[in-house]
């Protein structure tokens, strides 16, 4: 398989703040319809690779290719929206608006002026809005307020509010944070139904939920991958239990 057949392909990727390189000629790949799920011990580089990605953070150097175009060159909004998707630890929905309200601001716009004024709530609009809240698992609120939702809840709108947009990959920081098992157990089917057709990159530290969702783990540590594959055989090498797992 050549490396323009992946989905994402990041090469060589490095990025320096004020000398101390947090992550460091980092290179992995991702199919479409993969499961990845990023875990590393704290200051590993995790959360800095997911930045490097949607592009809130610029790479010093090295490559990031999205379905052959180059992110490295492009901005946030641009990134948005060629096709991927980012959901930060701290969900940002809008609490005053309902359930519904939330999905649909959240709905790719016309890109034109003409399209925006043309846009109207018809019944295509309402069945994708009910799909996606069909998905994460609040079809039976979508005339609630998002302030009375329990935090798993908001984490899965704030998941749908970046479903709705299509994305073709979709990255999730340390989504079951905070979340009571029920709600754990509810995100890993989410995930898992949510993936074919797409690839996802998931930062997780819960091993458990971890073993739910992985097609594929990659252990990061010191900016530098010490590990890659099955969930199987990261947890049983050797320097991955030495520095994560062991502690």
């Amino acid at each position: 398989m050549s490396n323009n057949d992946f989905v994402l392909s990041v090469e060589d990727l490095t990025v320096s703040f004020d000398g101390f390189r947090a992550v460091d000629g980092l290179s992995f790949y991702v199919d479409t319809n993969e499961l990845r799920v990023v875990i590393g011990p704290n200051g590993a580089g995790k959360t800095t690779v997911l930045d490097l990605i949607c592009g809130k953070t610029k790479a010093t150097e090295g490559s990031i290719k999205f379905k052959g175009q180059e992110l490295t060159r492009m901005s946030e909004h641009e990134i948005v929206r060629a096709g991927v998707g980012r959901k930060f630890q701290t969900p940002s929905i809008y609490e005053d608006l309902t359930v519904f309200e939330n999905l649909e601001v959240s709905l790719p716009r016309g890109r034109s002026v003409l399209g925006a004024l043309a846009f109207r709530r018809d019944a295509e609009v309402v069945e994708r809005i009910e799909s996606v809240a069909e998905d994460i698992f609040l079809a039976d609120l979508l005339d609630e307020r998002a302030a009375v939702l329990s935090h798993g809840q908001k984490q899965w709108l704030e998941i749908g509010m970046l479903l709705i947009q299509s994305p073709e990959l979709l990255m999730l920081d340390e989504p079951v944070a905070g979340m009571s098992l029920s709600e754990r157990e509810k995100t890993a089917e989410l995930l898992n139904r949510i993936t074919p057709g797409r690839s996802v990159i998931v930062i997780e530290h819960d091993m458990k939920f971890v073993k739910h969702i992985a097609h594929k783990v990659t252990v990061l540590h010191q900016g530098k991958i010490l590990s890659e594959g099955s969930l199987d055989k990261v947890q049983n090498d050797p320097r991955v239990i030495e520095v994560y797992l062991g502690h």
